[in-house]
């Protein structure tokens, strides 16, 4: 496998996440490139914050945790997002999101044009498109890069911010799409197609909007990964969850990083599954890095189930 550190870009909000004993930078961007960070690739957050404290303590903890600021606008008349997150005895979230915040006005600027032209992968959600503004700030990076920059969709369906609109331009623009068990009939149905069982639903969209690949994420029960030639099914790793928070995004670093690297679709099961859950077994969606746990993500191999 070679050594080469990919850049990769996450792509959307940047917003603190208040639970009842504190607060906790989030945001499934930012979560995603600092999982590929610890993994070994350049984890970039492209996103926006206000002039305000939060702006402020939002880029030094990305500094802190070893994620660049270079690509967070600052935004003069909106502030940073903020989210309310609680967490039920199962460790399952539920979120109550600010609106018309510094995340919701991304500027199409030379910095991220440049930044577009230089990426290796770029992973975006439904979230940061809630407004016209920043879904068509996202539409012009994802144009912009290169023929061969994987575009990764992950969809995120948080109260009523996603149409089928969204969700079908967002398919077009994409290589891979990411979703869970809950997410994925709701998506065909919207975008006009009957639902019956994962595999099926997860072909339709494959062959529908031409995409590489199509991850079905189920929780502690694992995945399912549908590809053109083949399809990978994953019985999940048993942990002690603490809370669930940014365990998806885990699971979509690892799916990328050895999907860049050329990974069989079972490793790239193998792989996501093991960080998806080491992150539940952990607080927080960022934990401290793990060398043990990292390593084995890296190295990970399987054969079919």
């Amino acid at each position: 496998m070679p050594d080469k550190p990919y850049n990769v870009v996450g792509l959307g909000e940047l917003l603190w996440d208040v639970f009842p004993k504190g607060k906790e930078l989030g945001g499934a961007p930012a979560n995603f490139a600092y999982m590929i960070s610890l993994l070994g690739d350049h984890g970039i957050v492209a996103s926006r914050v206000g002039s305000d404290a939060l702006g402020r303590t939002a880029g030094r903890r990305l500094e802190r945790i070893g994620l660049r600021s270079k690509y967070l606008q600052i935004d003069t008349k909106h502030s940073t997002g903020t989210v309310k997150v609680e967490v039920d005895p199962a460790g399952q979230p539920t979120f109550e999101i600010a609106e018309s915040v510094a995340w919701d006005f991304f500027e199409w600027t030379p910095e991220w044009q440049r930044l577009a032209a230089s990426a290796d992968a770029v992973c975006f959600g439904t979230l940061a498109q809630r407004s016209s503004q920043s879904r068509a700030t996202i539409g012009a990076f994802l144009k912009e890069v290169r023929r061969g920059t994987t575009r990764v969709f992950d969809v995120n369906l948080r109260q009523a911010f996603y149409s089928a609109d969204t969700l079908g331009e967002s398919m077009k623009l994409a290589d891979i799409v990411k979703l869970n068990q809950e997410e994925l009939p709701i998506v065909v149905k919207l975008l006009g197609h009957s639902f019956e069982d994962d595999e099926r639903a997860a072909r339709w969209l494959r062959d529908s909007y031409s995409l590489q690949l199509v991850c079905v994420t189920r929780g502690a029960r694992g995945s399912l990964l549908v590809s053109g030639s083949e399809t990978s099914q994953h019985s999940g790793c048993r942990v002690v969850v603490a809370d669930t928070v940014g365990s998806g995004d885990a699971f979509t670093a690892a799916l990328v990083y050895h999907y860049l690297r050329r990974g069989s679709l079972a490793t790239l099961n193998e792989a996501a599954n093991r960080m998806g859950a080491w992150v539940a077994s952990q607080t927080g969606a960022t934990p401290p890095r793990d060398d043990y746990h990292l390593q084995q993500i890296r190295s990970a191999v399987s054969g079919e189930e």
